[in-house]
């Protein structure tokens, strides 16, 4: 057995983009929030905007980038492989040539893979994604685009032929009111006069709060409300996530303009409150007549505060009145797109748009979510230096969530324990101090993810030191490890999301319970993870993983009351569909039809 070792914790260095510039107002955080501070810009007013920056059980591991390089299109096209990295096995015997090459029949091959969800082979043809992305954009502006079915087997789970109509529908309704358009600049003006009227678009804001996991599937799930509602979604996309993703719709943008001007009156707790969509509901502010339509509501679906919008919008009370509000902004952490299965308005709406319910961020995610030309640079040089080769590649996404009351070693202890129960790992044998070598030997590729540098130290120095009783080859690599997490830096955000979508890239995933970094990797993959317990003061589970009920992200704080019967509900089991997620048992998560 070979074991390739070696920590890249540098290889995402000397990454420094370009930052938009700041805007003269700014979004200041509660106070108790403060030390995950971020920033909504709104440009050309003098207000504050206070936005909750959230908080809670479910955080993304975001830890800080040390980037790569800044990279052209030309340079991606012409240099595949980053200048300097080891392009041979430490290990390998001397008459062996090495090629770390990419190329269409390395895509072709088989993987042997565990994971019933992504057996079918890869195929370089299905660059549309059956039929998601809309064909047509310049394939050099956003190399990701049509290049990603390259590096993953083709997805069993096909979109819907309804799906596909919303989505074009959609584009050229944000093609004719998004950012530039007449109607947009039509629409800032009624909302900076405090007109009601929308003039023909109304518009759905998305406010990020926490780390970019979360970020990544409240956008998602604000997209879905969008399409339901016939909304143009615009990301208030700050400097902290600046270069992240491609534009996802044809011949528009959906960042907010840097030259928003309003005054949007949520400068205090007070204010938050008032223009929420619950208390103008309760206040009449929205009713029946509406005779003076608001200009703008705020929706809060962040779990850490306002009870009253999120009742008030999970029992959608009003629905057509809340449509006549021209302007929305949402602000959420959350997974909320199982909440709209709940709501008999958009239910039927829902179920026609994803037949297969598990389906739902597999597939937003894949349509909204294009690594820039930056991070595809890093995701494709990291690739092909070191997991292109493989048979098969591991995803393990470790989170420690306290690294004061849960020690590494317990960690990697029920990490082992996963492994080795499941067969996702070989075992060494300590009996042979080397393996002899064998034509046929498989190779596996273990990607580790983690803030930390423990986890990869040791399970690389277990493959180093024996050989396995397989045979096979098996190569350790990290690609970075920050040791703290940190909030609204760019470059910390570039590093997660290359690292999300290089996990994404598996044969076989191991999560973290609970991580929405390890949510969004298993979506964009299509996987079914192992799923880790997540370990709080040293105490432990038997069996240490369990597999994933589907591939969605968990909705961590689901509505828990029932409008109608006026009493509490246990959402998770209403519907066959819906099920009490196996990291956190009083979330839930879109399964199947069919699952028991």
């Amino acid at each position: 057995m070979h074991a390739h070792r070696g920590n890249h914790i540098e290889y995402f260095r000397n990454y420094s983009p370009s930052l938009r510039s700041e805007s003269p107002v700014k979004v200041e955080l509660y106070p108790r929030y403060r030390q995950r501070s971020k920033t909504f810009k709104v440009n050309g007013g003098d207000a504050e905007i206070n936005v909750l920056a959230g908080g809670g059980a479910a955080q993304t591991e975001t830890p800080e980038v040390a980037g790569s390089g800044n990279v052209t299109s030309q340079q991606l096209v012409d240099e595949p492989l980053a200048p300097g990295h080891d392009k041979g096995s430490c290990l390998s015997r001397p008459d062996e040539k090495q090629d770390n090459r990419t190329s269409a029949p390395e895509f072709l091959k088989q993987s042997g893979s565990r994971n019933d969800s992504s057996q079918s082979s890869r195929m370089p043809d299905d660059k549309l994604l059956g039929g998601l992305l809309a064909p047509g954009f310049d394939e050099r502006s956003c190399l990701s685009r049509y290049r990603s079915s390259l590096f993953r087997k083709i997805s069993p789970h096909k979109p819907s032929s309804y799906l596909l109509s919303k989505l074009r529908r959609y584009e050229d309704l944000h093609k004719r009111c998004g950012p530039r358009t007449k109607s947009y600049k039509k629409a800032c003006k009624r909302l900076k006069s405090g007109h009601g009227s929308s003039g023909g678009c109304n518009y759905l804001v998305w406010i990020p709060v926490n780390g970019l996991g979360n970020r990544m599937i409240s956008l998602a799930s604000t997209f879905l409300y969008a399409l339901l509602t016939d909304r143009v979604l615009l990301a208030e996309l700050g400097n902290d996530m600046s270069g992240l993703f491609c534009e996802p719709f044809p011949n528009s943008s959906w960042i907010l303009p840097k030259s928003f001007s309003h005054t949007v009156e949520f400068r205090n707790h007070y204010e938050r409150y008032a223009r929420g969509y619950g208390n103008q509901l309760k206040n009449g502010i929205i009713n029946e007549s509406m005779e003076s339509v608001p200009s703008y509501t705020l929706l809060n679906l962040d779990h850490s505060d306002y009870d009253l919008d999120r009742q008030s919008f999970y029992c959608n009370q009003n629905p057509s009145l809340l449509q006549k509000v021209p302007w929305l902004f949402l602000i959420s952490d959350q997974y909320f797109a199982p909440s709209f299965f709940l709501t008999p308005t958009f239910n039927q709406e829902v179920q026609r748009m994803f037949p297969e319910k598990e389906t739902v961020f597999h597939h937003l995610g894949r349509y909204l979510f294009h690594p820039s030309n930056d991070a595809w640079g890093r995701i494709m040089r990291f690739y092909q230096a070191y997991l292109a080769n493989a048979d098969e590649r591991i995803g393990l996404q470790i989170r420690v969530f306290n690294t004061k009351t849960t020690k590494a070693q317990t960690v990697l202890d029920e990490l082992f324990k996963c492994t080795q129960k499941e067969k996702l790992l070989p075992q060494v044998d300590p009996q042979n101090p080397a393996a002899a070598p064998s034509r046929n030997q498989r190779s596996k590729a273990i990607l580790v993810t983690s803030l930390y540098t423990e986890f990869y130290e040791n399970i690389s120095n277990t493959y180093w030191a024996k050989p396995t009783v397989t045979g096979e080859v098996i190569g350790v690599y990290q690609p970075s490890h920050d040791e703290t997490q940190h909030f609204g830096d760019n470059m910390q955000n570039m590093k997660a999301w290359a690292e999300m979508y290089l996990l994404s890239m598996s044969d076989v995933l191991v999560t973290s319970g609970c991580s929405t970094f390890g949510y969004v990797a298993q979506g964009l993959g299509g996987l079914k993870p192992w799923v880790l317990y997540k370990i709080e003061e040293e105490h432990t589970r038997n069996p240490s993983c369990v597999r994933d009920l589907s591939m969605e992200p968990c909705f961590h704080y689901p509505p828990t009351y029932d409008c109608r019967r006026k009493k509490k509900m246990n959402a998770g089991s209403l519907f066959p569909y819906l099920k009490h997620c196996e990291d956190l048992n009083w979330g839930v998560k879109l399964v199947s039809d069919h699952q028991e």
